[in-house]
């Protein structure tokens, strides 16, 4: 999927993706743009097998966590995942779908990706205009024999609330003290320096048109379009690149049947392997929903989802959720998703 395409998809044509026939109930969903690609992909591959469409906009995780507590879509996406307290506030069921990676994404002339390795210190600093060239001593120092130029750094970030920005914000905050100090983290924070963009689409978009540029996205947005990436140095102090390989060292210890609403934030992971800025992306149900169809007929697409959408996951750089999480999940959909006559909306059919 080409650059432009995305951003027209993810912005204007999101209606077209997939779930909920015409004649029966309207099934919509809103959020996350760090997971669309497999959201589309899933999403197109239903609508082929059973003609079922979904309508999902991607809003960004603020946006989708709104609109959720609004009660005005069947689902929401979030890359932040809420806390239990709050689940519980609000009445929400929340459950992982994929895990991926948050990239720093680069646009150097004569920079391929890969070729420039960043610090978790170097990285926050860069993003507080702190460092303003990219030959500056500190980059120098992580890649001898690169030849970097003296070309000003342009920071493109996110401008709506996002699930991207919170992760990426979280592990800056965890490896650098004056981040968390002056910036913190957050879906929406107020960014020191830089231009902000809609979206991963539009970081993506922000980085390919600005020379001299850095941001950050998920890397199936990364990957997609042939972006430059680059290499960070992970807790353990080794340089690792983004690869579905580290994405997974990075999760390989959590303990998702312990976890209160399955929350859990993956950055700054220990290990060798661990790519550092990980994170699952989650989906919001309300446990009474409005419209008990449209919530049924959702749970039976991400039920098919994770039945049939582990290899369209790995083609996209995702790691889908392994069988005994996914196990866990639909219990969770039986015990706490019910309808108005109090009877779960989800119920498991022996194969």
């Amino acid at each position: 999927m080409k650059l432009t395409n995305i951003v027209l998809a993810a912005g204007v044509v999101a209606a077209a993706i997939g779930f909920g026939s015409a004649q029966a109930v309207d099934i919509s969903g809103a959020g996350a743009t760090f997971p669309y690609p497999i959201y589309a992909k899933w999403a197109d591959a239903y609508q082929k097998e059973t003609g079922d469409k979904l309508n999902y906009q991607s809003i960004g995780s603020g946006g989708g966590i709104k609109q959720i507590k609004a009660k005005t879509v069947t689902f929401g996406a979030s890359d932040a995942p809420l806390k239990p307290e709050e689940l519980e506030k609000e009445g929400l069921v929340q459950f992982p779908t994929v895990i991926g990676g948050v990239v720093p994404i680069i646009n150097v002339p004569g920079i391929k990706p890969g070729d420039v390795t960043l610090s978790g210190q170097v990285l926050a600093d860069i993003f507080q205009g702190k460092i303003t060239q990219w030959d500056d001593a500190a980059i120098k120092a992580l890649n001898t024999g690169v030849d970097l130029p003296s070309t000003a750094i342009a920071v493109v970030h996110r401008s709506d609330g996002s699930g991207t920005s919170f992760v990426f914000t979280t592990y800056l905050s965890q490896v650098s003290k004056g981040w968390a100090d002056d910036v913190g983290a957050a879906s929406a924070v107020e960014w020191p320096v830089g231009l902000g963009a809609k979206g991963n689409e539009g970081v993506a978009a922000g980085v390919s048109q600005t020379v001299g540029s850095i941001g950050y996205v998920e890397y199936a947005f990364a990957a997609q379009n042939n972006m430059t990436f680059t290499k960070l140095v992970n807790k353990d102090g080794q340089t690792v690149a983004p690869e579905v390989p580290n994405f997974a060292a990075a999760a390989e210890g959590v303990d998702w049947a312990n976890l209160p609403g399955y929350y859990v934030i993956l950055t700054n992971e220990p290990g060798a392997k661990a790519w550092p800025i990980t994170a699952a992306t989650f989906i919001l149900m309300h446990k009474t929903p409005k419209d008990d169809a449209a919530s049924a007929a959702a749970l039976k697409f991400f039920n098919w989802a994770y039945a049939n959408g582990d290899q369209m996951a790995a083609d996209l750089h995702y790691i889908p959720m392994p069988d005994a999480v996914v196990a866990n999940i639909k219990a969770t959909w039986a015990k706490d998703i019910v309808g108005a006559d109090g009877k779960p909306l989800f119920v498991e059919v022996a194969k």
